[in-house]
């Protein structure tokens, strides 16, 4: 159905143009689902972009190859060499694409069942109430709850789950021969990401579609793809069936893409990087965790009077009820887990537990003074002790302000250190300790990578000596190798500086690897709370149980 050969795509930089895609090749068959995997800036969005002719040309610049295209009639075409109004036809018609993120993806000020219509009455030539019968048979195929609602709703009035619903149906609308879904899950709950991969495979059997399938998850790929390309740099560093990828791995990439992920079955003390299998070949050993020490650190942790206790928190907004009577106590050098779906409420308790929100009934004790009833002085003095580091690192700086001094600026807001330059020489050793240079302390936010973002918040968390930090969905949006470096940061900077963590995910195998005890959320309530390996053994709660049978079953190596 598809072929790339030599594929070549360049962006100029200050050295001159920078190949993203360097030289790649492979094929898509009839029905077939092919994956490619690579973390960002590997070069495999791009890939997909220029198959459909979306690069804009300049920046982009397709500086070799060809990517041929075989039509309903059998006959076949070199993409690259089609003008606009033949690559048009093909748009949509006979070649789709569902976005990462619906929400740019949809626009805002038209109902999402306009907006599928929209490419049945272009590429069709349908009728508006044809259009409409079509879409609404389309939104019963792709399963919304309720089709005629879906219709005239606008994009903001759905979940994240049901807009990218809403991108499916408008990828299939015109029953193409190609469907391209680039990162279709990111940032999607266990549970609907599941349901997602389930809809599109079930699509692909009543259809004969192709798939080719983007992400930067290797565990995603295991059950839904039947080949997999690994991307690394804008080369393909390995390819092959998805049981010779999983069992077999030739690259150190591969390898280390695989292992890096958090294991179910063990704690490791560390996760291994991508970096130490590209370095040495090999990754170093993964050593699990003593279980005996585990024992003896619990047992020092729960001896301690609590440093946080949640007693009866509620928390309402107009006639929705986010937080329903949650009661629970976090100890000193403790992580406490908090997992679950997006609308649970676990974003809402973080933000009550600091009063960045006020709860609507309940307290919040803080070394047992009740936090609710300070008064707004006294609260900024608890600021110091109380800190969060945030899911989008971008949105949390000031890019117009250099990191150096959005770490130095609350330092000087508490009082700490005498003078600025003490607390600039603080602010050098904070970049050192997560990993960042002293000689990037005037450069804007912009200029880094989404991981080292995030190494900036937490050194900006970590400036005002806190003694409790609550991470929300911090490593949500990282590549994987990223992700394992931040929680192994995360980790040292624990032991280091006797920190106690809330860490919330809607991801579980990070949540298994970061928690001494877990709190599994539901609609508002705690439903299950114990030690965090336990309930992974043996949880108790259905819905518990729908989670874990939620997440992508690889193979993780050793």
């Amino acid at each position: 159905m598809l072929e790339v050969r030599n594929l070549t795509v360049c962006f100029p930089s200050t050295g001159g143009l920078i190949p993203v895609v360097d030289g790649i090749s492979f094929w898509l068959n009839e029905a077939e689902t092919l994956a490619i995997v690579g973390e960002s800036g590997s070069g495999k969005t791009v890939t997909a972009l220029t198959i459909l002719k979306l690069i804009p040309e300049p920046p982009g610049r397709i500086t070799g190859g060809e990517i041929f295209y075989r039509d309903g009639n059998n006959d076949i075409h070199n993409i690259l060499q089609l003008d606009e109004s033949a690559i048009q036809k093909i748009r949509g018609r006979r070649i789709s694409m569902v976005f990462q993120e619906p929400m740019t993806s949809l626009n805002p000020v038209f109902t999402c069942g306009n907006q599928v219509a929209e490419s049945l009455r272009i590429h069709l030539a349908m009728s508006k109430s044809e259009a409409k019968s079509r879409v609404l048979e389309l939104f019963g195929e792709v399963r919304l709850p309720d089709p005629s609602d879906a219709f005239m709703a606008y994009p903001h009035q759905l979940s994240g789950g049901q807009k990218q619903r809403v991108m499916i149906a408008m990828a299939i609308a015109c029953n193409p021969a190609i469907l391209i879904a680039d990162e279709p899950t990111t940032a999607l709950d266990v549970t609907v990401q599941k349901t997602i991969l389930d809809l599109l495979k079930s699509l692909q059997q009543s259809r004969k579609m192709s798939i080719l399938f983007i992400t930067h998850d290797l565990g995603l790929v295991a059950g839904f793809a039947d080949r997999v390309l690994v991307m690394n740099r804008g080369k393909i560093v390995e390819d092959g069936t998805v049981s010779a990828i999983f069992t077999t791995p030739k690259h150190p990439y591969t390898r280390g893409l695989l292992s890096c992920r958090p294991p179910l079955d063990i704690r490791p003390e560390k996760l291994p990087t991508i970096e130490t299998f590209i370095n040495n070949g090999e990754g170093a050993d993964v050593a699990a965790e003593n279980p005996l020490t585990r024992a003896s650190n619990h047992a020092r942790i729960y001896a301690q009077q609590p440093i946080l206790k949640i007693e009866g928190i509620s928390r309402k907004f107009e006639s929705f009820q986010a937080l329903q009577t949650i009661s629970f106590n976090i100890f000193p050098g403790e992580t406490l887990g908090i997992v679950g779906e997006s609308g649970s409420g676990k974003t809402t308790l973080a933000r009550v537990a600091l009063e960045l929100i006020p709860a609507s009934t309940g307290r919040v004790l803080y070394q047992e003074h009740d936090i609710t009833r300070l008064s707004f002085s006294k609260l900024k003095k608890l600021r110091k002790d109380l800190q969060i580091i945030f899911q989008d690192p971008y949105s949390s700086l000031n890019p117009r302000k250099a990191i150096g001094p959005a770490i130095l600026e609350p330092m000087k807001v508490h009082g700490l250190f005498r003078s600025d330059k003490e607390r600039k020489n603080r602010v050098f050793e904070l970049l050192r300790k997560v990993g960042l240079q002293e000689d990037q302390y005037y450069r804007f936010p912009h200029e880094f990578s989404g991981g080292q973002r995030q190494r900036i918040c937490i050194a900006r968390a970590l400036a005002v000596e806190p003694r409790l930090i609550i991470c929300d969905e911090s490593v949500s949006a990282l590549d994987v190798s990223i992700q394992a470096q931040v929680l192994n940061l995360l980790n040292d900077l624990k032991r280091e500086l006797g920190l106690t963590y809330i860490f919330i995910s809607h991801d579980l195998s990070v949540v298994k690897f970061m928690s001494d005890r877990l709190i599994v959320m539901k609609n508002g309530r705690i439903e299950e709370m114990g030690d965090a390996d336990e309930i992974y053994r043996n949880p108790k709660s259905v819905y518990t149980q729908n989670l874990l049978a939620a997440m992508p079953k690889i193979v993780f190596l050793r």
